[in-house]
Protein backbone atom coordinates (compact mmCIF):
# COMPACT_ATOMS: atom_id res chain seq x y z
CA UNK A 1 0.00 0.00 0.00
CA UNK A 2 1.85 3.38 -0.79
CA UNK A 3 1.39 5.86 1.43
CA UNK A 4 2.93 8.44 -0.29
CA UNK A 5 0.89 11.42 0.78
CA UNK A 6 1.04 15.33 0.61
CA UNK A 7 1.95 17.14 4.00
CA UNK A 8 -1.77 18.56 4.10
CA UNK A 9 -3.07 15.06 4.05
CA UNK A 10 -0.57 13.88 7.01
CA UNK A 11 -1.56 17.01 8.82
CA UNK A 12 -5.29 16.07 8.68
CA UNK A 13 -4.29 12.71 9.68
CA UNK A 14 -2.31 13.85 12.82
CA UNK A 15 -6.16 16.49 12.97
CA UNK A 16 -8.20 13.77 13.30
CA UNK A 17 -6.05 11.56 15.63
CA UNK A 18 -6.08 14.30 18.24
CA UNK A 19 -10.15 14.26 17.59
CA UNK A 20 -11.05 10.67 18.20
CA UNK A 21 -8.75 10.82 21.09
CA UNK A 22 -10.06 13.30 22.75
CA UNK A 23 -14.02 11.00 22.29
CA UNK A 24 -12.14 8.59 24.97
CA UNK A 25 -9.82 10.32 27.16
CA UNK A 26 -12.57 10.75 29.18
CA UNK A 27 -13.39 6.76 29.70
CA UNK A 28 -10.50 5.65 32.38
CA UNK A 29 -11.64 8.57 34.76
CA UNK A 30 -15.36 8.15 34.22
CA UNK A 31 -15.39 6.30 37.43
CA UNK A 32 -13.10 9.01 39.37
CA UNK A 33 -15.74 11.62 37.88
CA UNK A 34 -18.20 10.19 39.78
CA UNK A 35 -16.61 9.74 42.99
CA UNK A 36 -15.17 13.55 42.96
CA UNK A 37 -18.10 15.16 42.40
CA UNK A 38 -20.57 12.61 43.78
CA UNK A 39 -22.33 12.05 40.11
CA UNK A 40 -24.66 9.00 39.77
CA UNK A 41 -24.00 6.83 36.42
CA UNK A 42 -26.87 8.95 34.60
CA UNK A 43 -25.65 12.18 35.23
CA UNK A 44 -21.80 11.04 34.42
CA UNK A 45 -23.10 9.55 30.77
CA UNK A 46 -24.22 13.14 29.57
CA UNK A 47 -20.55 13.84 29.39
CA UNK A 48 -20.93 11.68 26.14
CA UNK A 49 -24.17 12.53 25.06
CA UNK A 50 -24.48 16.26 25.12
CA UNK A 51 -21.32 15.69 23.15
CA UNK A 52 -22.48 13.35 20.74
CA UNK A 53 -25.92 15.02 20.50
CA UNK A 54 -24.22 18.19 20.04
CA UNK A 55 -22.15 16.41 16.97
CA UNK A 56 -25.01 14.84 15.83
CA UNK A 57 -27.26 17.80 15.21
CA UNK A 58 -24.21 20.01 13.84
CA UNK A 59 -23.71 17.35 11.55
CA UNK A 60 -26.88 18.92 9.65
CA UNK A 61 -24.85 22.42 8.89
CA UNK A 62 -21.18 21.40 9.07
CA UNK A 63 -20.98 20.02 5.89
CA UNK A 64 -22.68 23.29 4.18
CA UNK A 65 -20.50 25.51 5.79
CA UNK A 66 -17.31 23.55 4.81
CA UNK A 67 -19.01 24.30 1.19
CA UNK A 68 -19.27 27.73 1.73
CA UNK A 69 -15.80 28.62 3.74
CA UNK A 70 -14.06 26.06 2.30
CA UNK A 71 -12.03 23.22 3.99
CA UNK A 72 -9.18 24.59 5.58
CA UNK A 73 -11.69 27.46 7.34
CA UNK A 74 -14.04 24.85 8.47
CA UNK A 75 -11.15 22.48 9.82
CA UNK A 76 -9.77 25.84 11.95
CA UNK A 77 -12.87 26.51 13.39
CA UNK A 78 -13.60 23.12 14.44
CA UNK A 79 -9.90 22.82 15.90
CA UNK A 80 -10.58 26.42 18.07
CA UNK A 81 -13.68 25.22 18.99
CA UNK A 82 -12.16 21.88 20.50
CA UNK A 83 -9.24 23.65 22.10
CA UNK A 84 -11.79 26.20 23.89
CA UNK A 85 -13.99 23.56 25.22
CA UNK A 86 -11.63 21.18 26.09
CA UNK A 87 -9.96 23.67 28.34
CA UNK A 88 -13.06 24.84 29.72
CA UNK A 89 -13.84 21.11 30.85
CA UNK A 90 -10.84 21.06 32.90
CA UNK A 91 -11.67 24.16 34.32
CA UNK A 92 -15.07 22.64 35.57
CA UNK A 93 -17.05 23.34 38.84
CA UNK A 94 -19.65 20.59 38.55
CA UNK A 95 -20.67 17.68 36.67
CA UNK A 96 -23.38 20.41 35.05
CA UNK A 97 -20.76 22.83 33.97
CA UNK A 98 -18.71 19.34 32.38
CA UNK A 99 -21.59 18.04 30.58
CA UNK A 100 -22.54 21.87 29.03
CA UNK A 101 -18.86 22.20 27.99
CA UNK A 102 -18.31 18.60 26.31
CA UNK A 103 -21.46 19.97 24.01
CA UNK A 104 -19.07 22.57 22.82
CA UNK A 105 -16.35 20.41 22.44
CA UNK A 106 -18.83 18.19 20.09
CA UNK A 107 -19.56 21.19 17.87
CA UNK A 108 -15.81 21.55 17.44
CA UNK A 109 -15.52 18.28 16.36
CA UNK A 110 -18.57 18.13 13.81
CA UNK A 111 -17.15 20.74 11.86
CA UNK A 112 -13.54 19.23 12.13
CA UNK A 113 -14.79 15.52 11.39
CA UNK A 114 -17.47 16.37 8.72
CA UNK A 115 -14.05 18.07 6.54
CA UNK A 116 -11.64 15.99 7.81
CA UNK A 117 -12.39 12.90 5.70
CA UNK A 118 -13.54 14.71 2.27
CA UNK A 119 -10.22 16.63 2.81
CA UNK A 120 -8.29 13.26 3.24
CA UNK A 121 -9.97 12.12 -0.31
CA UNK A 122 -9.78 15.27 -1.92
CA UNK A 123 -6.23 15.64 -1.55
CA UNK A 124 -5.11 11.84 -2.16
CA UNK A 125 -5.22 12.02 -5.98
CA UNK A 126 -8.30 10.00 -6.51
CA UNK A 127 -6.49 7.11 -4.42
CA UNK A 128 -10.21 6.81 -2.51
CA UNK A 129 -9.53 3.38 -0.96
CA UNK A 130 -6.00 4.20 0.67
CA UNK A 131 -7.34 7.55 1.62
CA UNK A 132 -9.98 6.09 3.46
CA UNK A 133 -7.59 3.42 5.44
CA UNK A 134 -5.32 6.68 6.86
CA UNK A 135 -8.20 8.07 7.69
CA UNK A 136 -9.58 4.99 9.55
CA UNK A 137 -5.95 4.32 10.94
CA UNK A 138 -6.17 7.91 12.50
CA UNK A 139 -9.17 7.27 13.23
CA UNK A 140 -8.29 3.61 15.38
CA UNK A 141 -4.92 4.94 17.02
CA UNK A 142 -6.85 8.20 18.27
CA UNK A 143 -9.52 6.13 20.05
CA UNK A 144 -6.77 4.03 21.61
CA UNK A 145 -4.78 6.49 22.64
CA UNK A 146 -7.70 9.08 24.33
CA UNK A 147 -8.16 6.37 27.23
CA UNK A 148 -4.29 5.62 27.56
CA UNK A 149 -3.83 9.34 27.92
CA UNK A 150 -7.01 10.27 30.05
CA UNK A 151 -5.56 7.33 32.66
CA UNK A 152 -2.39 8.06 33.04
CA UNK A 153 -3.07 12.20 33.31
CA UNK A 154 -6.33 11.09 35.21
CA UNK A 155 -4.05 9.37 37.87
CA UNK A 156 -3.03 12.52 39.02
CA UNK A 157 -6.24 14.46 38.81
CA UNK A 158 -9.78 14.04 36.55
CA UNK A 159 -8.75 18.22 34.81
CA UNK A 160 -5.17 17.04 33.58
CA UNK A 161 -6.68 14.69 29.96
CA UNK A 162 -8.66 17.71 29.36
CA UNK A 163 -5.90 20.34 29.59
CA UNK A 164 -3.82 17.42 27.77
CA UNK A 165 -6.19 17.07 25.00
CA UNK A 166 -6.61 21.21 24.39
CA UNK A 167 -2.98 20.87 24.07
CA UNK A 168 -2.45 18.74 21.53
CA UNK A 169 -5.42 19.92 19.52
CA UNK A 170 -3.66 23.72 19.48
CA UNK A 171 -0.74 21.79 17.94
CA UNK A 172 -2.79 20.05 14.85
CA UNK A 173 -4.46 24.03 14.73
CA UNK A 174 -1.07 24.87 14.00
CA UNK A 175 0.19 22.43 11.78
CA UNK A 176 -3.08 22.89 9.75
CA UNK A 177 -2.31 26.43 9.17
CA UNK A 178 0.54 25.80 8.05
CA UNK A 179 0.33 22.68 5.82
CA UNK A 180 -3.14 22.58 4.62
CA UNK A 181 -4.93 23.88 1.89
CA UNK A 182 -8.27 23.78 0.38
CA UNK A 183 -8.64 21.14 -2.56
CA UNK A 184 -8.39 22.38 -6.22
CA UNK A 185 -11.38 21.81 -7.23
CA UNK A 186 -13.67 23.29 -4.54
CA UNK A 187 -17.43 21.69 -3.82
CA UNK A 188 -20.95 24.15 -4.91
CA UNK A 189 -22.40 26.13 -1.96
CA UNK A 190 -24.52 23.34 0.03
CA UNK A 191 -27.88 23.80 2.07
CA UNK A 192 -28.74 22.13 5.03
CA UNK A 193 -31.94 20.92 2.43
CA UNK A 194 -29.33 19.25 0.34
CA UNK A 195 -28.37 16.74 3.42
CA UNK A 196 -31.89 15.52 3.82
CA UNK A 197 -31.93 15.31 -0.40
CA UNK A 198 -28.78 12.91 0.18
CA UNK A 199 -30.63 11.13 3.09
CA UNK A 200 -33.70 10.81 0.69
CA UNK A 201 -31.87 7.97 -1.58
CA UNK A 202 -32.74 4.84 0.03
CA UNK A 203 -28.67 3.71 -0.24
CA UNK A 204 -27.54 6.88 1.91
CA UNK A 205 -30.40 6.28 4.35
CA UNK A 206 -30.11 2.43 4.74
CA UNK A 207 -26.31 2.10 5.28
CA UNK A 208 -26.72 5.39 8.30
CA UNK A 209 -30.05 3.50 9.90
CA UNK A 210 -27.75 0.36 10.11
CA UNK A 211 -24.93 2.29 11.49
CA UNK A 212 -27.11 4.04 13.65
CA UNK A 213 -27.51 0.48 15.41
CA UNK A 214 -24.37 -0.22 15.09
CA UNK A 215 -23.12 3.31 16.31
CA UNK A 216 -25.56 2.41 19.74
CA UNK A 217 -23.39 -0.59 20.99
CA UNK A 218 -20.14 1.09 20.07
CA UNK A 219 -20.97 3.98 22.68
CA UNK A 220 -22.30 1.10 25.15
CA UNK A 221 -18.77 -0.34 25.11
CA UNK A 222 -16.35 3.22 24.86
CA UNK A 223 -19.11 5.39 27.07
CA UNK A 224 -21.07 2.79 29.17
CA UNK A 225 -19.00 0.16 29.90
CA UNK A 226 -15.90 1.82 32.49
CA UNK A 227 -19.04 2.17 34.59
CA UNK A 228 -19.04 -1.16 35.30
CA UNK A 229 -15.24 -1.72 36.51
CA UNK A 230 -16.01 1.19 39.41
CA UNK A 231 -12.70 -0.81 41.61
CA UNK A 232 -10.32 -0.33 38.48
CA UNK A 233 -8.19 2.13 38.53
CA UNK A 234 -7.69 5.09 35.94
CA UNK A 235 -4.22 3.50 34.68
CA UNK A 236 -5.61 0.28 34.38
CA UNK A 237 -8.87 1.42 32.45
CA UNK A 238 -6.44 3.48 30.43
CA UNK A 239 -4.68 -0.24 29.35
CA UNK A 240 -7.70 -1.62 28.50
CA UNK A 241 -9.57 0.92 26.76
CA UNK A 242 -5.52 1.27 24.92
CA UNK A 243 -5.82 -2.66 24.05
CA UNK A 244 -9.42 -2.05 22.79
CA UNK A 245 -8.46 0.77 20.25
CA UNK A 246 -5.21 -1.18 19.10
CA UNK A 247 -7.37 -3.39 17.84
CA UNK A 248 -9.91 -1.26 16.52
CA UNK A 249 -7.02 0.55 14.38
CA UNK A 250 -5.88 -3.21 13.20
CA UNK A 251 -9.19 -4.58 11.99
CA UNK A 252 -10.03 -1.21 10.58
CA UNK A 253 -6.92 -1.19 8.71
CA UNK A 254 -5.33 -4.21 8.03
CA UNK A 255 -8.05 -7.25 8.76
CA UNK A 256 -10.75 -5.51 6.68
CA UNK A 257 -8.42 -5.19 3.58
CA UNK A 258 -7.84 -8.66 3.55
CA UNK A 259 -11.43 -10.06 4.24
CA UNK A 260 -12.48 -7.59 1.44
CA UNK A 261 -10.87 -9.03 -1.10
CA UNK A 262 -12.74 -12.61 -0.39
CA UNK A 263 -15.64 -11.53 0.12
CA UNK A 264 -18.43 -8.63 -0.70
CA UNK A 265 -18.27 -5.84 1.75
CA UNK A 266 -22.16 -6.27 2.59
CA UNK A 267 -21.62 -10.04 3.40
CA UNK A 268 -18.41 -9.39 5.78
CA UNK A 269 -20.71 -6.46 7.42
CA UNK A 270 -23.37 -8.78 8.11
CA UNK A 271 -21.28 -11.29 9.62
CA UNK A 272 -19.49 -8.70 11.50
CA UNK A 273 -22.65 -7.38 13.05
CA UNK A 274 -23.07 -11.20 13.77
CA UNK A 275 -19.51 -11.18 15.80
CA UNK A 276 -20.25 -7.98 18.01
CA UNK A 277 -23.88 -9.80 18.81
CA UNK A 278 -22.85 -12.36 20.78
CA UNK A 279 -19.99 -10.32 22.09
CA UNK A 280 -22.48 -8.12 23.72
CA UNK A 281 -24.64 -11.00 24.91
CA UNK A 282 -21.00 -12.78 26.59
CA UNK A 283 -20.68 -9.23 28.15
CA UNK A 284 -24.06 -8.90 29.14
CA UNK A 285 -23.29 -12.12 31.29
CA UNK A 286 -19.52 -11.51 32.11
CA UNK A 287 -18.12 -11.19 35.39
CA UNK A 288 -15.54 -8.25 36.08
CA UNK A 289 -12.23 -10.12 34.57
CA UNK A 290 -14.26 -11.62 31.73
CA UNK A 291 -15.45 -8.05 30.82
CA UNK A 292 -12.86 -7.27 30.43
CA UNK A 293 -11.44 -9.06 27.94
CA UNK A 294 -14.52 -8.71 26.06
CA UNK A 295 -14.66 -5.17 25.87
CA UNK A 296 -11.13 -5.90 24.26
CA UNK A 297 -12.04 -8.60 21.58
CA UNK A 298 -14.88 -6.12 20.84
CA UNK A 299 -12.32 -3.76 19.34
CA UNK A 300 -11.96 -6.54 16.33
CA UNK A 301 -15.32 -5.99 15.04
CA UNK A 302 -15.97 -2.52 16.05
CA UNK A 303 -12.95 -1.53 14.05
CA UNK A 304 -14.26 -3.46 10.81
CA UNK A 305 -17.32 -2.03 11.31
CA UNK A 306 -16.35 1.46 11.27
CA UNK A 307 -14.57 1.05 8.35
CA UNK A 308 -16.91 -1.06 6.04
CA UNK A 309 -19.49 1.92 7.27
CA UNK A 310 -17.08 4.08 6.39
CA UNK A 311 -16.70 2.80 2.86
CA UNK A 312 -20.23 2.63 2.20
CA UNK A 313 -21.00 6.14 3.30
CA UNK A 314 -18.75 6.80 0.92
CA UNK A 315 -19.34 4.81 -2.19
CA UNK A 316 -22.59 3.91 -2.47
CA UNK A 317 -24.58 7.17 -3.62
CA UNK A 318 -23.32 9.48 -6.33
CA UNK A 319 -23.63 12.86 -3.90
CA UNK A 320 -20.18 14.72 -3.48
CA UNK A 321 -18.02 13.69 -0.31
CA UNK A 322 -19.23 16.19 2.11
CA UNK A 323 -23.02 15.58 1.40
CA UNK A 324 -22.47 11.55 1.46
CA UNK A 325 -21.01 11.58 5.07
CA UNK A 326 -22.86 14.59 6.14
CA UNK A 327 -25.92 12.78 5.66
CA UNK A 328 -24.58 9.32 7.51
CA UNK A 329 -22.77 10.91 10.04
CA UNK A 330 -26.18 12.74 11.54
CA UNK A 331 -28.06 9.46 11.57
CA UNK A 332 -25.43 7.50 13.20
CA UNK A 333 -24.36 10.10 15.51
CA UNK A 334 -28.13 10.29 16.82
CA UNK A 335 -27.89 6.52 17.23
CA UNK A 336 -24.98 6.90 19.58
CA UNK A 337 -26.23 10.26 21.36
CA UNK A 338 -28.72 8.11 22.82
CA UNK A 339 -26.71 5.10 24.39
CA UNK A 340 -24.77 6.58 27.17
CA UNK A 341 -27.59 7.94 28.86
CA UNK A 342 -30.55 5.64 28.33
CA UNK A 343 -27.93 2.72 29.22
CA UNK A 344 -26.42 4.94 32.61
CA UNK A 345 -30.29 5.10 33.50
CA UNK A 346 -30.75 1.22 32.84
CA UNK A 347 -27.89 0.09 34.32
CA UNK A 348 -28.88 2.43 37.17
CA UNK A 349 -32.49 1.07 38.00
CA UNK A 350 -32.56 -2.36 36.56
CA UNK A 351 -28.87 -3.85 36.74
CA UNK A 352 -25.77 -2.78 35.67
CA UNK A 353 -24.61 -5.41 32.83
CA UNK A 354 -28.54 -5.31 31.28
CA UNK A 355 -27.34 -2.30 28.74
CA UNK A 356 -25.21 -4.91 27.03
CA UNK A 357 -28.11 -7.68 26.51
CA UNK A 358 -29.92 -4.31 25.28
CA UNK A 359 -27.08 -2.84 22.87
CA UNK A 360 -27.10 -6.67 21.70
CA UNK A 361 -30.80 -6.27 20.70
CA UNK A 362 -30.50 -3.02 18.97
CA UNK A 363 -27.25 -4.99 16.74
CA UNK A 364 -29.64 -7.70 15.61
CA UNK A 365 -32.58 -5.13 14.38
CA UNK A 366 -29.23 -3.87 12.27
CA UNK A 367 -28.52 -6.92 10.92
CA UNK A 368 -31.76 -8.18 10.38
CA UNK A 369 -32.04 -4.80 8.18
CA UNK A 370 -29.18 -5.63 5.81
CA UNK A 371 -30.31 -8.94 5.68
CA UNK A 372 -33.31 -7.16 3.78
CA UNK A 373 -31.59 -4.51 2.40
CA UNK A 374 -28.27 -5.66 1.72
CA UNK A 375 -28.66 -6.20 -2.19
CA UNK A 376 -30.17 -2.65 -2.57
CA UNK A 377 -25.91 -1.59 -1.24
CA UNK A 378 -24.79 -4.43 -3.23
CA UNK A 379 -25.97 -2.84 -6.42
CA UNK A 380 -25.38 1.20 -5.25
CA UNK A 381 -21.85 -0.37 -4.46
CA UNK A 382 -21.54 -1.27 -8.22
CA UNK A 383 -23.28 0.70 -10.02
CA UNK A 384 -20.91 3.83 -8.25
CA UNK A 385 -18.60 2.16 -10.21
CA UNK A 386 -20.00 3.35 -13.74
CA UNK A 387 -21.41 6.56 -12.46
CA UNK A 388 -19.74 10.14 -12.00
CA UNK A 389 -20.43 12.32 -9.13
CA UNK A 390 -23.53 14.78 -9.04
CA UNK A 391 -23.92 17.76 -8.30
CA UNK A 392 -26.99 18.55 -6.24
Amino acid sequence: MNLRFPTAVWATAFATFVAFMGIGVVDPILPLLGRKMGATPVQIEWLFTSYIAIMAIAMLISGVVGTRLGSKKTMLLGLGLVVIFATASGLSPSIGMLALFRGGWGLGNAFFTSTALSLIVGLSAGRTSTAITLYEAALGLGIASGPLLGGFLGSASWRYPFFGTATLMAIGLILTVISVADPPQREQPRTARDIFHALGHRAVLTNALIGLSYSYAFFTILAYSPLTLPHISPVALGFTYFAWGILVAFSSVFLVNVLTRRMNPVTLLAINLGGLVIVMGLAGMAGPRWLLILIVVSGLFCGMANALFTTLAMEVSAFPRSLASGAYNFLRWAGAAIAPALSGWIGQTVGLTVPFFIAGGVVVLGVVALGIQGDLLRAALRQKRDTPTVEV
